[in-house]
């Protein structure tokens, strides 16, 4: 597998269309924040992650073209809801998001 590749959010403010937020809820293991973050960071194309909670409970937040592959991951490692996906350039055009 190649590395996945970032862009600077200076070059091209809108080079991940895709304010991806949701939350995920423990299944029936504990959640590791940090083992969350690694994997998203390590397999999807993004930027300007959060992934902040606990062993219960996790909130994602992430800039990407792809918001369906951050679904389908974060659903296989918990039930996920509150999930809002945003189109940015919809956005900054005055339009809903």
């Amino acid at each position: 597998m190649e590395p996945i590749q970032s862009i600077d959010a200076e070059d091209d403010q809108f080079a991940y269309r895709y304010d991806t937020q949701l939350l995920i809820d423990r299944r029936d293991e504990d959640l590791d924040e940090d083992e969350i973050t690694d994997y998203i960071l390590g397999h999807f194309e993004g930027n300007s992650l959060v992934a902040a909670g606990d062993e219960d409970m996790v909130k994602i937040h992430f800039h990407t073209n792809e918001p369906w592959k951050i679904l389908e991951y974060c659903n296989s490692v918990g039930e996920i809801y509150d999930i809002v996906v945003e189109d940015m350039i919809r956005q900054s055009n005055g339009q809903q998001g």
